[in-house]
């Protein structure tokens, strides 16, 4: 399942720089596909959506950082543990218990993602 930040959340921004997908953003910033990853264009993601890499999409949150579902994949294919949540000094990334994936949809989606690693 995916990460998710709670509203415990203190906006230190540890977490950012700590994932290897990109896939936590500040709060109000825009987010790309693209960012962090080998996708480029227009491409359809692992659940089926076709989108397009380099858009800009919309803030998940104005106020805290935030966590895109799509590009979570609790640092499988990186790390033995998401490294946002290792680093959270208020423990305030959490699972996602509406996002649920199996280890074997995260490994696919981090492969996805990152073809060359």
């Amino acid at each position: 399942m995916a990460i998710i930040i709670t509203d415990e959340c203190i906006n230190c921004g540890a977490c950012e720089p700590e994932c290897p997908n990109t896939a936590i953003y500040e709060g109000a910033d825009d987010w790309r596909y693209k960012d962090g990853t080998s996708l480029d264009g227009t491409v359809v993601l692992t659940n089926g959506t076709e989108v397009d890499a380099d858009e800009a999409q919309e803030p998940i949150s104005d106020e805290l950082y935030y966590i895109v579902p799509d590009k979570c994949t609790e640092c499988k294919g990186f790390h033995d543990e998401p490294q946002c949540a290792a680093v959270c000094p208020v423990d305030c990334c959490v699972p996602d218990e509406d996002v649920v994936e199996t280890e074997e949809e995260l490994l696919a989606k981090q492969r996805f993602m990152h073809p060359e690693d």
